[in-house]
């Protein structure tokens, strides 16, 4: 587990663009049995996270003319109970932090894993995730 003090502004990131935190498994349930769109980001202290996904969402969600009706998020090494249950949801995949995935009632849709956000720029992120909300929101 990380220490608070170190995660805060990473969390902040995505709280300050809109994001919801969901930090216990009770919440992630309750917000994946809602209907309509869900975005979840699973945030990280890595690099790619801090250089390409976190950037990449936001930049998505300035630029999307369609977007998901909620956006929410769990972080990884910290929130732990949270993580797990978002990871139930989001199989077959392997657990991926940073990942992003979006949930229309109730169901997997789409699943960006690590490896499909090391090495790439935040503008290939938000290209990317506007696609995919326009075809899913």
């Amino acid at each position: 587990m990380y220490p608070e003090h170190l995660v805060a502004p990473m969390r902040r990131d995505l709280t300050d663009a809109g994001f919801t935190e969901l930090k216990t498994a009770s919440e992630v349930e309750q917000v994946l049995s809602e209907k309509g769109t869900i975005l979840v980001v699973v945030n990280s202290v890595c690099g790619c996270a801090a250089g390409a996904a976190r950037p990449g969402v936001k930049l998505a969600l300035s630029q999307a003319k369609r977007k998901p009706d909620k956006l929410t998020t769990v972080f990884a090494g910290v929130d732990k109970e949270a993580v797990e249950k978002a990871r139930q949801y989001m199989l077959p995949y392997p657990p991926s932090s940073p990942s992003i995935a979006l949930f229309k009632d109730g169901e997997l849709v789409h699943f960006i894993e690590r490896h499909q956000i090391e090495g790439r720029t935040a503008q290939m992120i938000a290209a990317h995730l506007s696609q995919v909300f326009e075809e899913f929101c």
